[in-house]
């Protein structure tokens, strides 16, 4: 531990998502909470992301710095520049914000929003940035030179995703680079490698172009016909993704499949894919400060039912009359709920059938009926058919006041269903690893999985209820035995509500998962044999 601060002193991190700076998915978490956790033990950690059009820098501390340079983002058979000014928070983790014209176009992290659309009709609400692969380019880019006009020379890059993973092959294949950077490692992280997470790119001369790189590390890195930065990045990298059942899904099975064979391909080539399931800092989820989670009374999971849940009674209650009245604010309500006794299901996250949200939607077709005693909360946004099924229910006036819909998402509404659930679905049908079975277990709201990825952490029975095959049948049987234990052995809930943060708190803290990416940073740093291009598969 000792060697290891000493040769990891200075570590930087580029991500397009940060907290509650700019976020869209688990990569904001994992990015602010690993940066967080690394300076407080003592190392000085930098955090590069874009400055969107929805952010104000000043209100979040940042102020404006002298630093502006010009990037090169040359087109094919077109040079261009694009210019770049830095803000910076005054604090460690240091964070800059690469502030430019094509960033601040943006008004969210990744898709079109209405108001874009409003402006150009080719911008579809919804749908992902045209120019993506430009502003990931520009980032990775934006962060090296800033890198080089500070004079630092980070132990360690840590880059998050595939938005950020072209870094390792620039600061090996560009001769500039490479000696300036020669005593650098690269990690980075696979967040999500499903189709549509890689950030690929068709034009295989316009990556060429833009990112600088040499012919023969486009053509060598293809998958289905384009560029993949994550396979790219596997020759100059350390690669991990973020549990260790999802690294071995991607590698042994057929649940690779999904990713366009990305893991296989890695395997065929020789590189570990290593797996660090994710962290959580339960202090963000201090329930003895309701009032810093927005929610309406204190309590304590991991104290006896009868002593320590009487505050998420008064939570559930507080949050069924705010539904009741429709005085939440800044979502969509569809449905009601009535005050009841009765167990709460509760879901958060996207509305995607990634997210076994049409699993779940015929689930509740099937248990709604015939069981009368139950109640479902559900907050996100996502693909209006699965929307339009959801609201469908909401209207069935046989379920009056069993079902609400709020779409849209805010993290202290979402911190209020956490509190007031009694069980918390995650019907995903892949999960690398999974943040809101932790958050719901924080908040005494026991998860109901299905035991894929990251998601085996739930330990059926013990820390929560799990289920193996991914349809509705599963689903509906899993949280039948849920709601029975719920009637029938409330002290077993008790014990599962305890040893769920028990468990937290005894592995997957940040403070113990620093410690593996210490570790995974370390083999990193030391010296590398870059595979050789005209070689690889």
């Amino acid at each position: 531990m000792q060697e290891n601060l000493k040769n990891l002193q200075n570590i930087w991190i580029v991500s397009r998502e940060y907290g509650n700076l700019a976020g869209a998915g688990g990569v904001k978490d994992v990015a602010k909470q690993l940066a967080e956790t690394l300076a407080r033990s003592g190392r000085d950690v930098s955090v590069v992301l874009p400055c969107y059009g929805f952010m104000e820098p000043r209100q979040h501390g940042f102020q404006p710095t002298e630093i502006i340079f010009d990037v090169d983002m040359p087109y094919v058979l077109q040079d261009r520049r694009e210019s770049v000014k830095i803000w910076q928070s005054n604090k460690n983790p240091t964070i800059y914000l690469a502030d430019s014209r094509r960033f601040r176009e943006k008004m969210s992290v990744y898709t079109y929003t209405t108001a874009e659309e409003a402006k150009d009709s080719a911008h579809s609400y919804g749908t992902g940035h045209t120019d993506y692969f430009a502003m990931n380019v520009l980032l990775q880019k934006t962060a090296l030179a800033l890198m080089v006009h500070l004079n630092q020379r980070p132990d360690i890059i840590h880059c998050h995703d595939g938005h950020t993973a072209i870094i390792p092959a620039i600061i090996r294949e560009n001769e500039g680079f490479r000696h300036y950077f020669n005593k650098t490692g690269c990690v980075v992280t696979i967040h999500n490698a499903g189709q549509g997470y890689h950030q690929e790119v068709g034009d295989l001369a316009f990556a060429q172009a833009v990112t600088g790189l040499p012919h023969r590390v486009i053509v060598a890195n293809l998958l289905d016909g384009a560029f993949d930065p994550l396979l790219a990045a596997s020759s100059y990298a350390l690669l991990n993704t973020v549990s260790e059942n999802y690294a071995r899904e991607l590698r042994e099975t057929y649940d690779d499949e999904g990713t366009g064979w990305l893991g296989h391909r890695l395997m065929a080539r020789g590189v570990r894919l290593k797996g660090i399931t994710n962290g959580i800092e339960p202090r963000d989820f201090d329930l003895s400060e309701p009032k810093n989670l927005g929610i309406a009374a204190g309590f304590n999971p991991a104290t006896p039912r009868e002593n320590g849940l009487a505050g998420k009674r008064k939570c559930k209650n507080e949050l069924i009359e705010s539904i009741q009245n429709k005085a939440i604010g800044g979502v969509q309500q569809d449905g009601t709920l009535a005050h009841s006794e009765n167990a709460l299901f509760t879901f958060i996250g996207r509305l995607t059938a990634q997210k076994g949200v049409d699993k779940m939607i015929e689930a509740l077709k099937n248990f709604l009926p015939i069981d009368p005693d139950f109640q479902i909360l559900i907050l996100g946004t996502g693909e209006k058919w699965i929307e339009d099924e959801l609201i469908d229910l909401t209207l069935d006036k046989k379920l009056t006041g069993r079902i609400c819909l709020l779409r849209g998402y805010d993290t202290i509404l979402a911190n209020k269903i956490y509190a007031a659930g009694d069980f918390f679905l995650v019907p995903s049908q892949y999960e690398p690893c999974g943040l809101t079975d932790f958050m719901a277990q924080l908040f005494g709201n026991v998860p109901i999985v299905h035991h894929v990825g990251g998601l085996v952490k739930v330990l059926h029975g013990k820390t929560g209820f799990a289920y193996q095959k991914h349809s509705s049948e599963a689903l509906l049987e899993c949280m039948q035995e849920a709601i029975t234990v719920f009637r029938e052995s409330p002290k077993n809930i008790a014990a599962i509500q305890k040893a769920a943060i028990n468990l937290i708190q005894q592995k997957y803290t940040w403070e113990k998962v620093m410690l593996r990416y210490l570790d995974l940073y370390q083999e990193a740093k030391n010296p590398m044999q870059t595979v050789e291009i005209s070689k690889v598969n």
